[in-house]
């Protein structure tokens, strides 16, 4: 005989887990292009965490920028400028992001200056680039699909998972990454994952984020 209360508890119990799943992964990067995008008193387990600062609106803001940075220092999150290294040295960043377009051989130099790199690519021959960089760490899109109209397609956890077999950088997933789909994430073969909108959107994603 056919036990319903025991399958519509087991139901119950296993949307209660889909709808709370949490993501256990080492590191958490996030790109904001405000440093008001994020809180960092939502931030749990903060040594997880890195923030990548990319922003067009710099000059007005680099007191706003200093302090943030230093709150940063305090929290022991990890932060990082995009394609400035003029920028980098002023709040004395952990590392500078490396755009895809941003084709610069000369910027692996600054290893010597012991700065971390992170690139950005969207196919193969950019992923080579971000390794003649010295990128040890490459934030690669789309993992899923995205409402960007000219962003079009996306790996998917089976492709994404292949290529990251292929190369020895670490390979961090971006792109299309929203509550819907957080659980899928335990599945990709990734020690990091990265975030861009959805932080502006959801907030309490930051709340998922488990280790």
């Amino acid at each position: 005989m056919v036990d319903f209360f025991n399958i519509r508890f087991y139901f119950i119990e296993s949307f209660y887990y889909y709808t709370h799943v949490f993501i256990r992964k080492n590191k958490f990067f996030f790109i904001v292009e405000s440093i008001r995008d994020i809180d960092l008193k939502n931030i749990k387990n903060s040594n997880k965490f890195c923030i990548i600062y990319r922003s067009k609106k710099i000059a007005k803001n680099i007191d706003e920028l200093i302090k943030f940075r230093r709150k940063c220092r305090a929290y022991n999150i990890e932060f990082y400028v995009s394609n400035n290294i003029k920028l980098v040295s002023i709040l004395k960043a952990d590392g500078i992001y490396i755009s895809a377009y941003n084709k610069d051989i000369r910027i692996s130099l600054l290893k010597k200056s012991n700065y971390k790199i992170i690139g950005s690519a969207h196919n193969i021959k950019e992923l080579n680039i971000k390794k003649t960089q010295g990128c040890s760490n490459i934030i690669y899109s789309r993992l899923f699909l995205t409402s960007y109209k000219y962003k079009k397609g996306s790996l998917g956890v089976v492709r994404f998972n292949l290529l990251s077999l292929l190369i020895k950088e670490n390979l961090i997933p971006l792109g299309g990454i929203r509550l819907s789909n957080l659980n899928k994430l335990n599945m990709v073969r990734c020690n990091s994952i990265a975030l861009l909108s959805e932080i502006k959107k959801e907030p309490k994603i930051l709340s998922r984020c488990f280790f």
